[in-house]
């Protein structure tokens, strides 16, 4: 066997093998598998100290910015018109959100934590000086008042009037930005305060919460399942809510936003729980897109989120009390906060029925602004990029016995939106492309194995042929040859012609000329004549 058959042989068997383990691992998935199975035990708070690391502190810079609704016309609005508003700031803040007293609880499938805020002005990055730029808002304090003695006597209410105006409380104040969003000695409250202790003189957006916390949370480290990796468990000792008017409305689901679990799909719908909103909200695939070079899943609120139970039956347990709904885009949240009756939707009513744009002038909801978003890696279930959005607003309505309040029509009015964003980090990208990297080549090995096996039987194949051809051309070359000599050959063994006239040679023992048969001589060799 030559060296070249060898070879062709050699490349075959070779091109046969690569086939045949490459095939048969894609089609058990087996390097797949080893990764997701590595994938679900290293993304886990208890077994990866990396990510348990950068869920306890999180890397990726988060700001807060604020945008208010400066009232232009409040004198029009009173007297029954439409209130017109112009937006003002961002006034943007660092939040720095570590994760404290963090324990784990029964071997560690759950981990207990505190979760604490705090926020630092960013001048460089707001529009504005919040403690020098002047808001004209809605007097919250003194429409909260009003709302709880909606269901008192109409005598008392009418006293109360008399002694706000008395004070000089109005519908609308101006204050300092600073002051609306941090807190300021309310002068309604402190008369309160005067009468009921427990009523907070300080009125603020933000009021006690720089510094604190949202609750006690325990999550699930996702030891048992990593479909649970992240998802909260309880909060503030909690298994589920009971503020709203179905079991479903009450149920704690999801985790907090900062975490999910790996190997995302996008047919699935996302879970987070938000405290500020008191209920759980869900997610559902957008588009693919890309940050910093990661791949990853936009996650946003469907339009069914904040619908309205007419035409989402399912929202109607957010109706509270049983009945009392609003339309869609819009959810009142005064069941779990006292006072004010309180309403959130998202930036500029986005996704909300225009009865409520229509009733402000200056709104102009779009998607780029005004949608709440997440970007995941579908991989890891980390999040690459978060843009959270919802606006405040305070339901004004005419309330007897307030005289101030008698032209008033029923507007959900807006205060203000936050637009909380979070984008990873450079050095958090690398080490994620990084990731991201090995785990397409190590789930990848097997299509390369296949790649390299039908690159091998391309060259099998061409070795095969090219082989052929060279046994063809010298069989072609071997046949010319033999041919040629054939012809060759037969040139010169020819017959010599015979003579038709006798041919008589002399000879020394034959004295007499005796003429020769004919054919006596044949061929190359002269043949003695046989005497008869």
């Amino acid at each position: 066997m030559t060296r070249r058959s060898c070879a062709i042989y050699a490349t075959g068997i070779l091109c046969a093998h690569l086939l045949i383990v490459g095939i048969a691992l894609v089609v058990a998935q087996v390097f797949q598998t080893m990764i997701y199975n590595r994938l679900k035990k290293e993304l886990t708070l208890t077994e990866a100290s990396r990510v348990f690391e950068s869920w306890k502190n999180p890397p990726p810079p988060v700001y807060m910015e604020y945008y208010f609704f400066n009232v232009t016309n409040p004198e029009v609005f009173l007297a029954g018109g439409k209130a017109a508003v112009t937006q003002i700031g961002p006034y943007t803040y660092r939040e720095y959100r570590p994760r404290e007293n963090v324990t784990f609880l029964e071997n560690g499938t759950k981990v207990y934590a505190l979760n604490p805020k705090s926020f630092v002005f960013v001048p460089e990055k707001s529009r504005g000086n919040p403690e020098v730029d002047i808001l004209r808002t809605v007097n919250i304090p003194a429409v909260a008042v009003m709302n709880e003695l909606n269901s008192y006597s109409f005598l008392l209410r009418t006293f109360v009037s008399m002694w706000m105006n008395s004070i000089g409380v109005e519908i609308f104040m101006t204050r300092t930005v600073h002051e609306v969003l941090w807190g300021f000695k309310d002068p309604l409250l402190s008369k309160i305060h005067a009468m009921k202790p427990e009523v907070d003189e300080m009125f603020g957006l933000m009021w006690k919460k720089n510094g604190t916390d949202e609750g006690e949370f325990v999550f699930l480290t996702g030891e048992r399942d990593y479909m649970e990796y992240g998802r909260i468990d309880t909060w503030n000792g909690l298994t589920e809510m009971s503020w709203w008017s179905s079991n479903q409305s009450n149920m704690i689901n999801g985790t907090d936003g900062s975490v999910f679990h790996p190997l995302l799909s996008r047919k699935e719908l996302l879970y987070i729980f938000a405290a500020d909103l008191c209920r759980s909200i869900h997610l559902g695939y957008v588009e693919d897109v890309e940050v910093k070079g990661i791949p990853a899943y936009r996650f946003a609120p469907p339009h069914d989120v904040l619908q309205s139970p007419k035409e989402n039956p399912t929202n109607a347990g957010f109706c509270v009390p049983a009945g009392d709904c609003l339309g869609t885009g819009v959810l009142k949240v005064s069941v779990c906060r006292e006072g004010a009756p309180i309403v959130v939707s998202f930036p500029h009513f986005y996704q909300a029925d225009a009865m409520y744009v229509n009733a402000v002038e200056g709104l102009s909801p779009n998607k780029e602004e005004h949608e709440t978003y997440l970007d995941l890696n579908p991989t890891t279930g980390v999040p690459i990029r978060a843009c959270k959005r919802a606006q405040l607003n305070i339901i004004l309505n005419r309330v007897p016995g307030f005289p101030k309040t008698k032209h008033l029509n029923f507007t959900i009015f807006p205060i203000m939106f936050v637009n909380e964003t979070a984008t990873i980090d450079d050095d958090s990208a690398t080490q994620m492309r990084t990731l991201l990297l090995i785990v397409t080549l190590v789930s990848n090995f097997p299509l390369l194995i296949v790649g390299m096996g039908a690159i091998l039987l391309v060259v099998f194949v061409l070795l095969v042929c090219r082989s052929r051809q060279k046994k063809n051309e010298v069989k072609r070359i071997d046949f010319t040859e033999a041919f040629h000599s054939f012809t060759t050959a037969k040139d010169e063994t020819a017959y010599t012609q015979v003579s038709d006239k006798p041919e008589v040679e002399p000879s020394e023992n034959n004295h007499t000329n005796q003429p020769m048969r004919n054919g006596s001589y044949i061929a190359m060799s002269p043949v003695e004549a046989q005497k008869c």
